[in-house]
């Protein structure tokens, strides 16, 4: 399949208001695209594109549901993460190029300009950029319903025995007591 094509929008041919558009995306999409995930695996997302055309500015709300296979930060396991996010941004048309480039430079990342010419708004990079930061930054298997950890309860018994120091009556600072001790002397 041809996912190049798929996430171009032809935006001159489209009326003024609302267009709504739904991606699906996967390791399959990905690859195709060049991307290899380094920290996860069966990644299914549906991504929804809430595209409003105005006369001189387009509003894009991407709404990102979906799951992948990642690894527990705390036992090592692998577990099914829950993705979801949404992401708002604007993109403004101008004149020429140069302009577009210039503007796109000094702006921040909500905001980006393209000229009158490009009559076709490959979203991809944006898809991408949004399904990555749905990610959280510590993925850890999320609790039961009972409350108790998700994760594999021989690595938490591991880490709580290598937690415990080994000899809890010699503090780590012990021993430079005696110059705290011996400066205030002086």
């Amino acid at each position: 399949m041809n996912y190049h094509r798929e996430f171009e929008i032809a935006w001159q041919g489209l009326k003024t208001g609302l267009h709504e558009y739904q991606y699906h995306v996967d390791d399959q999409v990905l690859a195709h695209f060049g991307y290899e995930p380094a920290d996860f695996e069966g990644l299914e997302v549906e991504v929804g594109l809430k595209f409003e055309k105005e006369n001189n500015f387009f509003l894009l709300q991407f709404d990102v549901h979906g799951k992948a296979d990642v690894t527990c930060d705390r036992c090592g396991d692998t577990f099914p993460l829950a993705l979801w996010d949404e992401h708002k941004m604007v993109i403004k048309l101008t004149d020429t190029e140069e302009k577009a480039a210039a503007l796109n430079k000094t702006e921040d990342g909500s905001v980006v300009y393209i000229p009158r010419s490009e009559t076709v708004i490959n979203i991809f990079e944006w898809v991408y950029e949004f399904i990555m930061l749905s990610f959280p930054i510590q993925r850890v298997h999320p609790n039961r319903e009972d409350g108790t950890s998700g994760c594999n309860p021989e690595a938490l018994k591991l880490l709580k025995e290598m937690s415990r120091p080994e000899h809890p009556e010699q503090a780590i600072w012990k021993d430079l007591e005696q110059f705290r001790n011996h400066s205030s002397d002086n």
